[in-house]
Protein backbone atom coordinates (compact mmCIF):
# COMPACT_ATOMS: atom_id res chain seq x y z
CA UNK A 1 0.00 0.00 0.00
CA UNK A 2 1.48 3.38 -1.05
CA UNK A 3 0.81 6.70 0.91
CA UNK A 4 0.96 10.19 -1.18
CA UNK A 5 2.57 12.57 1.04
CA UNK A 6 3.09 16.86 0.20
CA UNK A 7 6.98 16.90 2.11
CA UNK A 8 8.41 20.55 2.58
CA UNK A 9 10.61 21.21 0.14
CA UNK A 10 11.43 24.62 0.80
CA UNK A 11 11.24 27.53 2.92
CA UNK A 12 9.36 30.26 1.19
CA UNK A 13 10.01 34.18 1.53
CA UNK A 14 6.58 36.07 0.60
CA UNK A 15 3.64 33.68 -0.54
CA UNK A 16 4.65 29.75 -0.90
CA UNK A 17 4.73 29.12 -4.32
CA UNK A 18 4.07 24.88 -6.14
CA UNK A 19 7.33 24.37 -5.63
CA UNK A 20 7.46 25.17 -1.70
CA UNK A 21 5.71 21.52 -1.16
CA UNK A 22 6.94 17.94 -3.24
CA UNK A 23 4.34 15.40 -3.95
CA UNK A 24 5.62 11.72 -2.86
CA UNK A 25 4.56 8.43 -2.84
CA UNK A 26 6.47 5.85 -0.07
CA UNK A 27 5.39 2.57 1.14
CA UNK A 28 2.96 2.61 4.09
CA UNK A 29 4.96 1.07 7.06
CA UNK A 30 4.12 -2.08 8.83
CA UNK A 31 2.66 -1.20 12.04
CA UNK A 32 4.67 -1.72 14.96
CA UNK A 33 2.79 -3.42 18.55
CA UNK A 34 0.40 -0.23 20.11
CA UNK A 35 -0.27 1.32 16.90
CA UNK A 36 -3.05 1.62 14.12
CA UNK A 37 -3.38 3.04 10.90
CA UNK A 38 -5.44 5.94 9.51
CA UNK A 39 -6.51 6.74 6.77
CA UNK A 40 -7.17 10.48 6.20
CA UNK A 41 -10.31 11.59 4.94
CA UNK A 42 -10.44 15.45 5.27
CA UNK A 43 -7.11 17.34 5.92
CA UNK A 44 -7.76 21.13 7.67
CA UNK A 45 -5.62 24.31 6.47
CA UNK A 46 -5.34 26.95 8.44
CA UNK A 47 -3.25 30.92 8.40
CA UNK A 48 -1.33 28.86 10.97
CA UNK A 49 0.55 26.54 8.86
CA UNK A 50 2.31 29.31 7.05
CA UNK A 51 3.94 30.64 10.40
CA UNK A 52 5.05 26.51 10.64
CA UNK A 53 7.15 26.68 7.61
CA UNK A 54 9.19 29.36 8.48
CA UNK A 55 12.74 28.81 10.16
CA UNK A 56 11.87 30.69 13.69
CA UNK A 57 11.21 30.81 16.75
CA UNK A 58 7.45 30.62 17.85
CA UNK A 59 5.16 28.49 19.47
CA UNK A 60 5.61 25.29 18.22
CA UNK A 61 9.00 24.23 16.43
CA UNK A 62 9.08 24.41 12.44
CA UNK A 63 8.06 21.81 10.21
CA UNK A 64 11.53 20.92 9.13
CA UNK A 65 12.69 20.78 5.34
CA UNK A 66 12.25 17.14 4.16
CA UNK A 67 9.50 16.01 6.37
CA UNK A 68 5.19 16.04 6.05
CA UNK A 69 3.73 19.17 5.73
CA UNK A 70 2.21 19.57 9.75
CA UNK A 71 -1.68 19.74 9.37
CA UNK A 72 -4.87 18.18 11.68
CA UNK A 73 -6.80 16.12 10.19
CA UNK A 74 -9.92 13.49 10.80
CA UNK A 75 -9.92 9.93 9.49
CA UNK A 76 -10.74 6.32 9.73
CA UNK A 77 -8.99 3.63 11.81
CA UNK A 78 -8.39 0.98 8.92
CA UNK A 79 -5.83 -1.44 10.73
CA UNK A 80 -5.08 -1.47 14.15
CA UNK A 81 -2.38 -3.97 16.10
CA UNK A 82 -3.18 -4.59 19.63
CA UNK A 83 -3.87 -0.97 20.33
CA UNK A 84 -5.41 -0.72 23.76
CA UNK A 85 -8.17 2.25 22.97
CA UNK A 86 -8.64 2.20 19.77
CA UNK A 87 -9.93 -0.35 16.71
CA UNK A 88 -10.59 -0.56 13.17
CA UNK A 89 -13.53 1.50 12.17
CA UNK A 90 -13.25 4.16 14.65
CA UNK A 91 -12.87 8.16 13.69
CA UNK A 92 -9.92 10.23 14.88
CA UNK A 93 -8.83 13.70 14.52
CA UNK A 94 -5.15 14.60 15.26
CA UNK A 95 -1.68 15.69 13.50
CA UNK A 96 -1.93 13.24 10.87
CA UNK A 97 0.17 15.68 7.75
CA UNK A 98 -0.65 16.11 4.48
CA UNK A 99 -1.04 12.42 3.93
CA UNK A 100 -3.30 9.86 2.53
CA UNK A 101 -2.43 7.34 5.52
CA UNK A 102 -0.72 8.04 9.49
CA UNK A 103 0.67 5.90 11.50
CA UNK A 104 0.18 6.82 15.03
CA UNK A 105 0.41 5.52 18.50
CA UNK A 106 -2.77 7.40 19.17
CA UNK A 107 -0.78 9.99 21.42
CA UNK A 108 -2.47 13.39 20.40
CA UNK A 109 -5.41 11.72 18.53
CA UNK A 110 -8.93 11.81 19.83
CA UNK A 111 -12.00 9.95 18.59
CA UNK A 112 -14.84 11.54 17.13
CA UNK A 113 -18.66 10.82 16.86
CA UNK A 114 -19.46 11.58 13.23
CA UNK A 115 -23.68 10.15 14.15
CA UNK A 116 -23.23 13.97 15.68
CA UNK A 117 -21.20 15.80 12.89
CA UNK A 118 -20.18 14.95 9.81
CA UNK A 119 -16.15 14.83 9.91
CA UNK A 120 -15.21 17.98 8.73
CA UNK A 121 -16.74 19.87 11.51
CA UNK A 122 -13.98 17.87 13.76
CA UNK A 123 -11.68 19.82 11.90
CA UNK A 124 -13.34 23.54 12.08
CA UNK A 125 -16.07 24.16 14.08
CA UNK A 126 -15.46 21.17 16.87
CA UNK A 127 -11.63 21.27 16.30
CA UNK A 128 -8.82 23.48 16.32
CA UNK A 129 -10.64 26.31 14.68
CA UNK A 130 -13.50 26.34 16.77
CA UNK A 131 -11.55 26.17 20.40
CA UNK A 132 -9.49 29.21 19.16
CA UNK A 133 -12.77 31.12 18.63
CA UNK A 134 -14.21 30.07 21.72
CA UNK A 135 -11.36 30.01 24.46
CA UNK A 136 -9.84 33.16 22.79
CA UNK A 137 -13.41 35.33 22.72
CA UNK A 138 -14.22 34.06 26.08
CA UNK A 139 -11.34 33.63 28.21
CA UNK A 140 -8.73 36.21 26.45
CA UNK A 141 -11.51 38.65 25.53
CA UNK A 142 -13.73 38.44 28.58
CA UNK A 143 -16.89 39.07 26.98
CA UNK A 144 -20.16 40.57 28.66
CA UNK A 145 -23.80 40.86 27.58
CA UNK A 146 -23.39 44.46 26.08
CA UNK A 147 -20.15 44.38 24.97
CA UNK A 148 -19.93 45.82 21.19
CA UNK A 149 -17.58 43.22 19.73
CA UNK A 150 -15.31 43.96 16.43
CA UNK A 151 -14.13 40.68 14.77
CA UNK A 152 -11.96 40.82 11.19
CA UNK A 153 -11.92 37.55 9.70
CA UNK A 154 -15.11 37.66 10.16
CA UNK A 155 -16.22 35.20 7.96
CA UNK A 156 -13.36 32.80 7.91
CA UNK A 157 -12.90 29.88 9.90
CA UNK A 158 -11.95 31.10 13.28
CA UNK A 159 -13.71 34.89 13.18
CA UNK A 160 -17.41 33.31 11.95
CA UNK A 161 -17.73 31.40 15.53
CA UNK A 162 -15.83 34.23 17.59
CA UNK A 163 -19.03 36.42 16.04
CA UNK A 164 -21.65 34.04 16.83
CA UNK A 165 -20.01 32.65 20.23
CA UNK A 166 -20.36 36.91 21.38
CA UNK A 167 -24.29 37.45 19.74
CA UNK A 168 -25.11 33.86 22.28
CA UNK A 169 -23.77 35.76 25.04
CA UNK A 170 -25.51 38.96 24.20
CA UNK A 171 -23.23 41.11 22.72
CA UNK A 172 -23.17 43.23 19.89
CA UNK A 173 -21.33 42.35 17.11
CA UNK A 174 -19.39 43.85 14.00
CA UNK A 175 -17.63 41.58 11.45
CA UNK A 176 -15.01 42.89 9.19
CA UNK A 177 -14.81 40.74 6.10
CA UNK A 178 -14.03 41.64 2.37
CA UNK A 179 -16.82 41.80 -0.16
CA UNK A 180 -20.08 41.76 -0.24
CA UNK A 181 -21.30 38.60 -0.63
CA UNK A 182 -18.94 37.51 2.10
CA UNK A 183 -20.19 40.14 4.66
CA UNK A 184 -24.11 39.41 3.50
CA UNK A 185 -23.06 35.62 4.71
CA UNK A 186 -22.30 37.60 7.76
CA UNK A 187 -24.66 39.24 8.73
CA UNK A 188 -27.93 37.60 7.36
CA UNK A 189 -26.64 33.65 7.80
CA UNK A 190 -24.30 34.25 10.76
CA UNK A 191 -26.57 36.84 12.35
CA UNK A 192 -23.80 39.44 12.97
CA UNK A 193 -25.47 43.36 13.75
CA UNK A 194 -23.21 44.82 10.71
CA UNK A 195 -20.32 43.70 8.85
CA UNK A 196 -17.63 46.11 7.02
CA UNK A 197 -16.59 45.45 3.67
CA UNK A 198 -12.67 46.34 3.60
CA UNK A 199 -12.14 45.77 0.17
CA UNK A 200 -14.93 48.22 -1.22
CA UNK A 201 -15.30 50.68 2.23
CA UNK A 202 -13.09 52.48 4.67
CA UNK A 203 -13.20 50.56 7.81
CA UNK A 204 -12.42 53.30 10.23
CA UNK A 205 -15.36 55.20 8.81
CA UNK A 206 -17.46 52.09 9.10
CA UNK A 207 -15.94 51.17 12.79
CA UNK A 208 -17.36 55.21 13.36
CA UNK A 209 -20.59 54.59 12.05
CA UNK A 210 -21.50 50.81 13.89
CA UNK A 211 -19.43 51.66 17.05
CA UNK A 212 -19.87 55.14 17.40
CA UNK A 213 -19.18 55.02 21.60
CA UNK A 214 -16.18 52.87 20.59
CA UNK A 215 -15.19 49.07 20.96
CA UNK A 216 -15.09 46.68 24.28
CA UNK A 217 -12.78 44.06 22.50
CA UNK A 218 -11.64 43.61 19.09
CA UNK A 219 -10.52 39.61 18.08
CA UNK A 220 -7.83 40.28 15.56
CA UNK A 221 -7.34 37.75 12.83
CA UNK A 222 -5.55 40.25 10.18
CA UNK A 223 -3.15 42.62 11.94
CA UNK A 224 -2.22 45.70 9.85
CA UNK A 225 -4.22 48.60 8.79
CA UNK A 226 -7.15 47.14 10.35
CA UNK A 227 -5.73 46.87 13.32
CA UNK A 228 -4.76 50.57 13.64
CA UNK A 229 -8.05 51.30 12.67
CA UNK A 230 -9.67 49.62 15.56
CA UNK A 231 -6.98 50.54 18.06
CA UNK A 232 -8.47 54.13 17.45
CA UNK A 233 -11.85 53.14 18.13
CA UNK A 234 -11.12 51.79 21.69
CA UNK A 235 -13.47 52.63 24.90
CA UNK A 236 -11.96 52.64 28.32
CA UNK A 237 -10.49 48.66 29.75
CA UNK A 238 -11.09 47.32 26.43
CA UNK A 239 -9.60 43.91 25.12
CA UNK A 240 -7.91 43.49 22.07
CA UNK A 241 -7.39 39.51 21.07
CA UNK A 242 -4.43 38.76 18.91
CA UNK A 243 -4.92 35.73 17.59
CA UNK A 244 -3.38 35.98 13.58
CA UNK A 245 -2.07 38.58 11.42
CA UNK A 246 -3.21 37.01 8.13
CA UNK A 247 -2.28 40.01 6.59
CA UNK A 248 1.28 39.90 7.56
CA UNK A 249 2.25 35.97 7.33
CA UNK A 250 3.69 36.72 3.88
CA UNK A 251 5.48 39.81 3.97
CA UNK A 252 9.14 39.66 2.26
CA UNK A 253 10.44 43.22 4.47
CA UNK A 254 9.28 43.17 8.40
CA UNK A 255 5.87 42.61 9.82
CA UNK A 256 4.11 46.13 10.30
CA UNK A 257 3.22 47.21 13.84
CA UNK A 258 1.11 48.89 15.41
CA UNK A 259 1.03 52.68 15.00
CA UNK A 260 -1.70 53.38 17.24
CA UNK A 261 -0.68 51.56 20.64
CA UNK A 262 -0.53 55.13 22.53
CA UNK A 263 -4.36 54.27 22.41
CA UNK A 264 -3.68 50.86 24.95
CA UNK A 265 -2.27 53.33 27.42
CA UNK A 266 -4.82 56.44 27.09
CA UNK A 267 -7.97 53.99 27.78
CA UNK A 268 -5.97 51.65 30.16
CA UNK A 269 -6.64 49.05 27.40
CA UNK A 270 -5.19 45.25 27.45
CA UNK A 271 -3.44 43.20 24.31
CA UNK A 272 -3.17 39.70 24.44
CA UNK A 273 -1.92 37.03 22.20
CA UNK A 274 -3.24 33.43 22.37
CA UNK A 275 -2.32 30.18 21.30
CA UNK A 276 -5.18 27.74 21.28
CA UNK A 277 -2.65 25.04 22.74
CA UNK A 278 -2.89 26.48 25.70
CA UNK A 279 -6.45 25.04 26.53
CA UNK A 280 -6.30 21.84 25.60
CA UNK A 281 -7.13 20.45 28.66
CA UNK A 282 -10.69 22.07 28.40
CA UNK A 283 -10.88 21.15 24.72
CA UNK A 284 -14.01 18.61 25.80
CA UNK A 285 -15.68 21.01 27.84
CA UNK A 286 -15.86 23.60 25.07
CA UNK A 287 -16.67 20.61 22.44
CA UNK A 288 -19.35 19.51 24.33
CA UNK A 289 -21.09 23.87 24.69
CA UNK A 290 -20.36 24.10 21.00
CA UNK A 291 -21.62 20.70 19.64
CA UNK A 292 -24.90 21.96 22.02
CA UNK A 293 -24.98 25.06 20.34
CA UNK A 294 -24.73 23.29 17.21
CA UNK A 295 -27.77 21.20 18.32
CA UNK A 296 -30.27 23.96 19.22
CA UNK A 297 -29.68 26.22 16.21
CA UNK A 298 -27.41 28.86 17.98
CA UNK A 299 -24.02 27.98 16.17
CA UNK A 300 -23.64 27.68 12.21
CA UNK A 301 -20.45 25.85 10.72
CA UNK A 302 -19.89 26.16 7.43
CA UNK A 303 -16.86 24.27 5.52
CA UNK A 304 -15.67 25.02 2.15
CA UNK A 305 -14.56 21.47 1.07
CA UNK A 306 -11.61 21.07 -2.06
CA UNK A 307 -10.65 17.58 -3.18
CA UNK A 308 -7.43 16.27 -4.06
CA UNK A 309 -4.20 15.47 -2.09
CA UNK A 310 -2.24 16.40 -5.14
CA UNK A 311 -3.81 20.38 -5.40
CA UNK A 312 -2.77 20.84 -1.40
CA UNK A 313 -0.60 23.93 -2.47
CA UNK A 314 -3.48 25.43 -5.08
CA UNK A 315 -6.20 25.01 -2.22
CA UNK A 316 -4.23 26.66 0.56
CA UNK A 317 -3.02 29.84 -1.39
CA UNK A 318 -6.83 30.84 -1.02
CA UNK A 319 -6.31 30.99 2.85
CA UNK A 320 -4.41 34.13 1.55
CA UNK A 321 -6.08 35.46 -1.56
CA UNK A 322 -9.88 35.07 0.17
CA UNK A 323 -11.45 33.05 -2.05
CA UNK A 324 -13.11 30.46 0.18
CA UNK A 325 -16.02 30.98 2.67
CA UNK A 326 -15.86 29.35 6.03
CA UNK A 327 -13.30 26.87 7.31
CA UNK A 328 -11.24 25.43 4.10
CA UNK A 329 -10.47 22.12 4.22
CA UNK A 330 -9.24 20.00 1.71
CA UNK A 331 -10.94 16.19 1.30
CA UNK A 332 -7.98 13.80 0.10
CA UNK A 333 -9.46 11.13 -2.39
Amino acid sequence: MTNKQQILAKRPVGVPDKDTWTLTETEVPELEDGQVLIRNEYISLDPAMRGWINDARSYIPPVELGEVMRAGTVGKVVKANNHPKYKEGDVLTGWGGVQEYSVTDGTGYYPVDTSLAPMPTYIGTLGMPGMTAYFGILEVGKIKEGDVVVVSGAAGAVGSVVGQVAKIKGCRVIGIAGGLEKCKYVVEELGFDACIDYKNNDVSAGLKEYCPKGLDVYFDNVGGDILDACLARLKMHARIVICGAISQYNNKENVQGPKNYLSLLINRATMQGMVVMDYAPKYREAAMQMGMWMMEGKLKSREDIYEGIGNFHETFRRLFSGEKKGKLVLKVK
